[in-house]
């Protein structure tokens, strides 16, 4: 590689400049872990000095004196394929992302802001959004809504339009020109028609819980939790459930019939996995959620008697079985997060129960560091925060199903672990669960569960699924699986 710059050795300003520029844009192979074909190799590329750095261009300036100088590298063509990925302006490949909604910072949308980081030029497609509820990354994005948007109440009440979703994510149209297509979907976002020849890879988080697996936690009466709500409310809530299990079993078929419209599955655990198998009769590939390894770090200080719950408050996160066994127990509990359930669960509280409402992160990772264990009494597809908990060395308590079971390490007798497991969810389990592990808490070792996070640091989530696509913009609609993770 030259670093010449008209038959001078060039200025250290520019030469740390490119070698930061080439330190972002190492060859595919190393970036994917594949080859291409050679015919393109060694082609030169043309890269203005200042292509790669922010609004800031002084030090260019300073070292040049002109700002028309040109560098000529030679740079391998591996860099060409994807060179979108790192805002290259050497044909970058063109990518539209399709998500549900854009409401709030969850997990879906973490895995979002990080392929709107790699690709910055994509264009993203949505049925509502909520100006300011995403991160800066995901702002600057290109966002285009679906009729959803200018509907009054929409922005926060669109849980109520679902019977409108399937026609709105039809609606939105994405340009013929783009390489492809990737939906990020616990809803209708894997059934947006991409233009005809166009591949489409989607990142299922689940297929429609509320449909398919959980219609039960979803739709559950409040009253049935704490002692049931009498004749009087099912004589009265008869109708409503017909007429709501007649409008999800439309859905559900309208949801089944339209995964051919998917070119490659991407499940987000092997439960998701199994779930596209019955539902789709589609086989997937696995790419574990990226969890933020480097934020979620273990702590200084000792932990300290409390339990904590990190979730948001809604049915099928199942935060009563928490709030009731730590009653029993009279241990004390921490909740952090917001949402309809609040009231209820409130009203459920004992005085060892704590509820903070929504926390940036900043505190949750301090309460994690600080809490004598993470409960996790909710069956989630793979479940984020025990990853982040096991990140802070924490241990955790989680219902023996779902995502839980591939993240955590059940402790055992022969060997340690980082969580112990209640098969049953109930309150009583859970409460026995919890004397379980203060029985044993000796066998929980705090590296091992650093060890395990890692396992889900977002860097093995950003280069498998970019791998993906780049096999599937390679092959059209024609896909090699991958081996798993």
């Amino acid at each position: 590689m030259r670093l010449l710059c008209n038959g001078r050795r060039m200025p250290w300003k520019r030469r740390r400049i490119i070698s930061f520029v080439l330190t972002r844009n190492k060859p595919c192979d190393t970036i994917f872990g594949t080859q291409h074909a050679d015919a393109t190799r060694g082609c030169w590329r043309r890269i203005s000095g200042a292509s790669r750095l922010d609004a800031n261009r002084t030090d260019i300036d300073r070292a040049d004196g002109n700002r028309s100088d040109v560098t000529w590298l030679d740079v391998p063509a591996d860099n060409l394929l994807f060179s979108g990925l790192h805002g290259g302006d050497a044909s970058p490949v063109k990518l539209a992302i399709v998500h549900d909604w854009l409401t709030g910072m969850r997990g879906g949308e973490t895995c979002l802001e990080r392929i709107c980081r790699r690709f910055p030029d994509a264009r993203l497609f949505t049925l509502v959004h909520r100006r300011g509820s995403v991160s800066p990354t995901i702002e600057q994005t290109s966002i285009t809504t679906s009729f959803l948007q200018r509907l009054p109440g929409a922005q926060r009440h669109y849980r109520y339009l679902l019977p409108l979703m399937p026609r709105a994510i039809e609606s939105l149209v994405i340009p013929a020109d783009v390489d492809v297509v990737l939906s990020f979907s616990h809803a209708v976002a894997k059934a947006v028609r991409p233009p005809a020849g166009v591949p489409h890879v989607c990142y299922c988080f689940t297929p429609m819980r509320y449909v398919w697996h959980l219609r039960g936690e979803y739709f559950a009466v409040p009253g049935s939790v704490e002692g049931g709500i009498g004749l009087a409310g099912r004589l009265v809530r008869a109708p409503w459930s017909a007429a709501r299990n007649l409008l999800l079993d439309r859905i559900r078929q309208w949801d089944a019939a339209t995964h051919s419209r998917v070119t490659q599955f991407v499940a987000a655990s092997q439960t998701v996995r199994q779930r596209i198998a019955e539902c789709y009769g589609r086989e997937a590939e696995l790419v574990f959620p990226p969890v933020d390894t480097d934020f979620y770090t273990p702590g200084a200080g000792e932990r300290e008697d409390f339990y904590l719950c990190v979730s948001a408050l809604v049915p099928y996160k199942r935060l009563d079985l928490a709030i009731q066994a730590c009653n029993q127990l009279g241990r004390r509990l921490i909740v952090i997060g917001s949402g309809p359930e609040r009231r209820r669960l409130q009203r459920l509280a004992g005085h060892t129960v704590c509820m903070l409402g929504w926390q940036p992160r900043e505190v949750i990772r301090d309460h994690l560091r600080r809490c004598r264990a993470l409960l996790f009494p909710g069956h989630e597809d793979f479940g984020i925060v025990p990853v982040e908990a096991q990140a802070c060395g924490a241990p955790v308590i989680a219902l023996g199903r779902g995502g839980a079971t591939e993240t955590v390490l059940p402790c055992s007798r022969e060997s340690p672990g980082t969580g112990v497991f209640f098969n049953t969810p109930t309150s009583a389990a859970l409460a026995a669960a919890i004397v379980s592990f203060e029985q044993n808490a000796h066998r929980f070792v705090p590296t091992l569960a650093r060890r395990q996070a890692e396992r889900f640091a977002a860097v093995h989530f950003e280069k498998r699924l970019v791998r993906i696509l780049e096999r599937v913009v390679a092959q059209g609609t024609s896909c090699t699986p991958l081996p798993d993770c």
